[in-house]
């Protein structure tokens, strides 16, 4: 028992001192993020300094081409994988510099993690209401019943708690998956491509939910390559190369208009893009805009004039 005590205390305290460090309202800090995975004959650069912050409360998506990094950046907030360098807080908790045991009562207190494959949301030979208590068991949470019960109505599935996995659609399995992930109250919930395998109509009942579990004031991040539905989110942070190569807001005219139907969200210019500096001033340039250059190298001319910063591509041999 005292070294539940002075487990607790020690948490307590470094909790006190992160929050020193980082700004109450940040739920997600990372800085200089890298990581390394290696073969006997090669490396491969997943992350390649990827900074980030994301504040308590938002609904954020992360968007990128297969290999960007996405991912690996999902799995490291997860307490899945570690960095080769960098640094990562989540909730006032620095995720590189926990023990085992400590990463243990992060995943099992601090996040959800809703993944894509329905088979690892699940367990097959238990029931939806049995499948979302599991979690519970190893926490403190209290009238476990009750609480899988009132999960249920929230992902507009009561009438299927005594359904096993084989006896459920694919959405009904995705939905009972966001309800397992939310079982421990999470302070911050990850979902890797929710929408990815479910009809249209079923990720339209899936983004409404997080909305409505946003507007409750659940912090959320969403990896995710449907378009449709990264048009809704208010901010969305394209990885290109394991890097932020930028960032889409919401314009304001569509904040208030994600549950609307009449609008086709597919061809909806819905958001503003912004180039994403890092703190070395860098920055990755949409490849759309770089071919209306027609660069035969890899050099451009930059230059200041009225106010803006302009990048051309440099004059030709006799021009």
């Amino acid at each position: 028992m005292a070294k539940d005590k002075t487990t607790t205390k020690n948490d307590a305290v470094m909790n006190e001192d992160a929050r020193k460090i980082m700004p109450s309202d940040v739920m997600v800090q990372a800085d200089g993020l890298v990581k390394i995975y290696k073969t006997r004959t090669t490396e491969v650069l997943a992350l390649q300094g990827l900074d980030l912050t994301v504040k308590e409360g938002e609904l954020t998506a992360l968007i990128g081409n297969s290999g960007s990094g996405k991912s690996t950046f999902l799995n490291m907030i997860g307490g899945l994988d570690r960095p080769s360098a960098g640094s990562l807080w989540v909730d006032g908790k620095n995720l590189f510099a926990m023990s085992e045991k400590e990463l243990v009562r992060y995943k099992r207190d601090t996040v959800g993690f809703v993944w894509q494959n329905n088979g690892r949301n699940m367990l097959p030979y238990l029931t939806a209401i049995e499948n979302i208590m599991l979690p519970m068991n190893l926490s403190r949470v209290r009238n476990k019943r009750a609480r899988a019960q009132e999960l249920l109505e929230l992902v507009g599935l009561p009438n299927k708690k005594h359904s096993k996995m084989n006896m459920l659609s694919g959405g009904e399995q995705q939905r009972i998956a966001i309800a397992i992930a939310l079982a421990n109250k999470p302070k911050l919930l990850l979902a890797d491509e929710p929408t990815g395998s479910v009809d249209s109509a079923t990720a339209d009942y899936i983004f409404d939910l997080f909305t409505e579990l946003n507007n409750g004031g659940q912090t959320i991040l969403i990896v995710t390559h449907d378009m449709t539905l990264s048009k809704k989110v208010k901010r969305v942070i394209a990885i290109r190369d394991g890097k932020i190569s930028s960032e889409r807001v919401l314009k304001e005219e569509f904040a208030d208009r994600v549950r609307e139907s009449g609008i086709d969200w597919r061809t909806e210019d819905t958001q503003d893009e912004f180039v994403v500096l890092d703190k070395a001033n860098r920055l990755q340039l949409p490849q759309e805009l770089l071919n209306e250059l027609e660069l035969s190298g890899n050099k451009v001319r930059v230059s200041y004039r009225d106010g803006h910063i302009e990048i051309s591509a440099p004059e030709k041999d006799g021009e």
